[in-house]
């Protein structure tokens, strides 16, 4: 391997390292090797295996190189142009993987509706494929295909696809109805700080399930005996505790009553989903949800999950930080509704057509132009709530919106340990953003944005929130190891470049 090679390697390692918040000594503690290696390593000065690169891209959630290709995904962004013309929201991606999650429900054939092609379901497929699911994608590799077996090999698992996605988490509800004992690997996904899955324990103990986590798996025991007496009240109103409480219900031989539930738009197309297999859940929209559970499940079932509200906000921010004049096709009105009326108060100039419906019948779509606009800081905070509140995934794009703003706008993401901190990233491209505390920002605009090369932030809105700012700054940035945001966007650089961006993907090595 050429010394010019090991040094480019060496600084992706250091550029990794450092944006995970790790020291040398940490990264040496996890791959077992001591502080002078790393920094060795880092310099350039050492010979370094395929199989040590991998190590170092699994301690530091990071693509370093990926064996197939040519290596990481990076992204060249000319900068300071304007968008024009329209886009479509692509299906929601926290939909899909519910969704494919929830295939294991059933016996029959499930065939998905345009589904996103992101690295998060890709991921998904693969562990689904380990297990002995056959699926397949069919009509032009639109629509995917999911056929199970008569039954699940559960010790094959794919297990460094299972620890790159937090979706693995969804597989316990379904799991449960499907056997006595299994193990799954920890989840992974986004580094968004300390998350426990005790809200999903105290859901999922209700029937029956017990689980040990040792040794980077969960052990999973299923005692049958065991059915809800009475309602259950979940600690968290979260949205995948909420999904994992609705699949384990879904085949319980009896009718669960769930509280606090989350009533968001990837629980509603999971709901929907639950009806087409014969599942009846009362009270979707709402925080009391009442499933009336079916033992056994064998259909053949045809679903569209509903356009993703969270990419109709990042390309509704894509076009007000880069002033432009841009329409938004299919975008679901009912949960963008409170980030629409702070950006109203903001002085958003835009424009919506009347309702329409979604393929699946059920979720109210609009076409949404915006124009430049002179934006006030709103006056109050921004901060997340659960829905009907402003979605917590949409924080992060306002940090981006008020830095072309003009006054000072505080973000309060009170729900991630990290995520805050990652916004403070877009002070390398002219920001202004003042860490206040672990979960608090104060955004000063508006901004003139400069161009810069970075490493991409290890958590997907954080990222694409980067990249948008490079959309708008003056001259030619580099956006380091994309991995992150193919996770849940599909061909989104492709996409923005069809209404004018100018995004070229590139490979180091």
């Amino acid at each position: 391997m050429a010394d010019d090679y090991l040094v480019r390697i060496g600084k992706l390692i250091r550029d990794a390292r450092q944006h995970r918040g790790w020291t040398q000594s940490q990264l040496a503690e996890a791959l077992s090797t001591s502080q002078s290696a790393v920094n060795r390593i880092e310099r350039g000065n050492q010979n370094i295996s395929l199989e040590m690169i991998a190590r170092i891209g699994e301690a530091l959630d990071s693509e370093i190189v990926s064996l197939g290709y040519a290596g990481p995904m990076h992204l060249r962004v000319v900068g300071n142009r304007r968008l024009s013309g329209s886009i479509d929201v692509k299906t929601s991606k926290n939909a899909c993987v519910a969704l494919l999650c929830a295939s294991l429900l059933n016996k029959g054939r499930t065939v998905l509706r345009r589904v996103a092609r992101i690295e998060e379901v890709y991921r998904l497929l693969e562990v689904l494929g380990s297990i002995g699911v056959r699926t397949r994608w069919i009509n032009d590799g639109v629509d995917l295909e999911i056929v199970p077996p008569a039954k699940l090999d559960m010790e094959a698992i794919d297990a460094e696809a299972a620890i790159r996605t937090r979706s693995i988490i969804m597989f316990l509800g379904p799991l449960l109805h499907r056997m006595d004992r299994f193990k799954l690997p920890y989840a992974g996904g986004c580094d968004l700080g300390t998350r426990t899955i005790e809200p999903h324990m105290i859901a999922l103990r209700r029937f029956g399930l017990d689980i040990a986590a040792t040794e980077g798996l969960y052990h999973a025991e299923v005692a049958r005996d065991v059915v809800p007496d009475r309602p259950i009240v979940l600690t968290e109103r979260g949205d995948t505790v909420t999904e994992n409480a609705l699949l384990a219900a879904a085949r319980s031989d009896c009718t669960t009553v769930i509280r606090n539930a989350s009533s968001n738009y990837m629980v509603q197309d999971l709901c929907f989903f639950l009806e087409a297999l014969g599942v009846k859940v009362e009270g979707i929209g709402t925080t009391t949800l009442t499933v009336h559970g079916v033992p056994t499940i064998d259909v053949d079932v045809d679903y569209s999950p509903s356009e993703d509200p969270v990419e109709a906000m990042s390309l509704l921010a894509a076009a007000v930080v880069t002033e432009s004049e841009l329409t938004v096709k299919r975008v679901p009105i009912e949960f963008l509704e409170i980030e629409l009326a702070v950006l109203e108060e903001m002085g958003l100039d835009h424009d919506r057509t009347p309702e329409y419906f979604a393929d699946n019948g059920r979720t109210r779509l609009i076409d949404l132009t915006v124009r430049p606009s002179k934006l006030e800081a709103p006056i109050d905070k921004i901060h997340p709530m659960p829905f009907p509140g402003l979605n917590i995934d949409n924080v992060p794009f306002f940090a981006a919106i008020a830095a072309a703003a003009q006054g000072k706008t505080l973000i309060h993401d009170w729900v991630y340990d990290n995520r805050a901190i990652y916004l403070t990233d877009l002070n390398r491209l002219g920001g202004r953003l003042q860490l206040l505390d672990p979960h608090r920002v104060l955004v000063e605009g508006p901004t003139r944005w400069r161009a810069a090369e970075m490493m991409c932030p290890p958590a997907l809105r954080p990222a694409v929130v980067v990249l948008l700012a490079m959309m708008a700054a003056e001259g030619t940035s580099v956006l380091r190891n994309v991995y992150v945001i193919n996770r849940g966007y599909e061909e989104l650089a492709e996409r923005l470049n069809s209404v004018g961006a100018q995004i070229e993907t590139f490979r180091d090595i």
